[in-house]
């Protein structure tokens, strides 16, 4: 059911609201685990590289603000991904915005999503990510920070900080999140002036704990599609100045070119799927020309199939990140990209 009929339960999931469809599927991927039953589908094959100095077993992973709580990570890790990034992940639970708050496109294979950061908070989160076996038994976890939604943008360090002191110890790679649309004036940390200061605050926590705990965690930032040429150049030649391993390119689009004729098209949040896929390429092919071959690039937006998933490496990217084209693909996607990517 879970890799070969996708399609037919695709139907019925879609029939339900967007956001009780995605709880639901979770909580059935999780007891589908606990009986063994994703293990029926077989190994996935072998495609190892390596990223921002991990050894990944394929190049394919798991986008953030799929599991935000990681409550899900050994269900998720059982489909054949590479690596997984769970959160976004803020100090002090939060709701997230109002209801509705997730929509699908199904003409365009998008989604909009105004979730904003919903998730229970930092001691939640690690218990989670502790009781987890994934990364015990060689899985790669990236673990993605933000800051509340109420917290003052001056104040916004404050809040990247608490979040790395907390999952450092837990994570594989931490992913600075800067970019999604949904928490106000969150993207105006993007500017080259605001994104440096602030990653020096970080940077510099980093090296503290690395002296504490006896290990080096890599760094990511998380950007957005939405960027013009001088923006891109201004983060790729910010990020290596201070030690900043990789770059995750890109979040949800605040256009609405594409989709504004569709039903839900002007609805308010970040929109995802296919639509992103060409801005995505553009900006993973200006940063590796800008940053040269040393920077990490983690490919995501509009993978829907292996070609996709090809043409995020051949821009430029080293790895990629499914969300969208698993919901509308179903997990068999992964397998089909790391066989793709494997060839």
């Amino acid at each position: 059911m879970l890799f070969n009929a996708y399609p037919l339960a695709r139907p019925l999931l879609f029939a339900l609201d967007a956001e009780a469809a995605h709880d639901l599927t979770l909580r059935n991927l999780a007891r589908a685990h606990r009986l063994g039953i994703t293990r029926c589908a077989g190994p996935t094959p072998l495609a190892p590289t390596t990223l921002m100095g991990l050894r990944l077993k394929n190049p394919v992973g798991l986008a953030a603000g799929l599991d935000k709580n990681g409550d899900y990570i050994d269900a998720l890790g059982s489909l054949g991904f590479g690596f997984l990034e769970i959160g976004t992940v803020t100090p002090r639970a939060q709701p997230g915005n109002p209801k509705p708050r997730l929509f699908r496109l199904p003409e365009a294979e998008a989604l909009i999503n105004r979730l904003g950061f919903n998730n229970q908070g930092l001691p939640a989160f690690v218990a989670n990510v502790q009781k987890s076996r994934f990364r015990r038994e060689g899985g790669i976890l990236g673990l993605n920070i933000g800051k509340n939604a109420d917290t003052p943008l001056e104040n916004a360090a404050d809040d990247y900080v608490t979040c790395l002191e907390a999952v450092y110890p837990h994570a594989d790679y931490v992913t600075v999140n800067v970019s999604s649309p949904n928490t106000k004036n969150l993207r105006s940390l993007q500017g080259g002036d605001e994104l440096g200061q602030l990653l020096a605050r970080i940077t510099e926590a980093r090296a503290r704990l690395a002296d504490i705990h006896g290990r080096r965690v890599p760094l990511a930032v998380k950007i957005a599609p939405d960027l013009d040429e001088g923006q891109i150049d201004a983060i790729a030649d910010v990020l290596p100045s201070l030690g900043v391993d990789g770059v995750i390119a890109t979040n949800t689009t605040l256009a609405r070119d594409a989709v504004a004729h569709l039903r839900h098209g002007n609805e308010t949040g970040g929109l995802s799927g296919r639509p992103v896929r060409e801005k995505s390429l553009v900006v993973i092919e200006r940063l590796r020309r800008r940053a040269g071959p040393d920077l990490a690039i983690i490919g995501v937006g509009g993978i829907f199939s292996a070609e996709d998933a090809r043409a995020k490496i051949a821009a430029g990217a080293n790895a990629v990140q499914i969300y969208t084209g698993l919901i509308y693909r179903g997990p068999g996607l992964v397998r089909d990209c790391v066989r793709g990517l494997a060839g």
